[in-house]
């Protein structure tokens, strides 16, 4: 009798670790294909996920895509069948998340709100994705790439209208200043970011005081992304 209980025993201990197995199994197979689809941000090589998406993430990443303009694996040279629509779809909406280093959770949230909004859908969620603190800090040319930036302002060295904020997704409108913390200025991330930077139309810049403000809400045209909008608002729209 002991003897048939200790063999249930194990027999349940056994179908237990290979569901558990399964489950991580699986849970491997979704982070791979999505890239950290549900997590804040992906803490691979960036040059191997500018790869995968087709465009690049960082300027080391133009670097490598140069020498390696095709995916990253062992089957990345060979001929890949044509994507499904919803596929297409994914691709870019992955592309814009990366883009602008944010979860799925917050770009949904910003679609919710471009949709709630007034005007083209796609226009206002580039615009709502622009204005975020840790954007305009990349964009302004203070810091090389959106990881970078936001560090710097999960760090404390940035100041909007002279007090320090750390939210990389607050809110930047026309009337705010956004510069760095004065003993912050001589960071060589930010000296050598400056020296390479071509800040958009959109932003006014002042490279001596090292602060910027939005000049005005910029058109869809002018913002330099690689991503269809429209797929992305057609799979948000499912």
């Amino acid at each position: 009798m002991v003897f048939m209980v200790f063999l249930n025993t194990v027999d349940s201990f056994l179908v237990v670790e290979s569901l558990i197995t399964a489950i991580r199994e699986y849970r491997i197979r979704i982070f791979c294909f999505e890239f950290g689809e549900k997590h804040m941000s992906y803490r691979g090589p960036r040059a191997k996920l500018s790869r995968k998406l087709g465009i690049p993430l960082t300027p080391k990443a133009t670097r490598v895509m140069i020498r390696k303009a095709y995916p990253p694996g062992q089957h990345g040279q060979r001929r890949r069948k044509a994507a499904s629509e919803y596929g297409k779809q994914l691709l870019e909406k992955q592309k814009l998340k990366f883009q602008y280093n944010v979860s799925e959770k917050q770009l949904r949230r910003y679609y919710k709100k471009a949709k709630a909004a007034k005007g083209n859908p796609a226009d206002r969620l580039v615009q709502f994705l622009e204005t975020r603190l840790d954007n305009i800090v990349y964009r302004s040319g203070l810091t090389p790439t959106i990881y970078a930036a936001r560090q710097l302002v999960v760090h404390g060295h940035i100041r909007v209208n002279g007090a320090k904020v750390d939210k990389p997704a607050y809110v930047i409108t026309d009337n705010d200043i956004v510069s760095i913390k004065e003993k912050s200025k001589q960071l060589p991330i930010i000296q050598e970011a400056l020296g390479n930077s071509t800040p958009p139309d959109y932003l006014e810049v002042n490279k001596e005081a090292l602060s910027t403000r939005i000049a005005r809400i910029p058109l869809r045209e002018e913002v330099p992304i690689i991503c269809d909008l429209q797929l992305v608002i057609e799979l948000y729209s499912r």
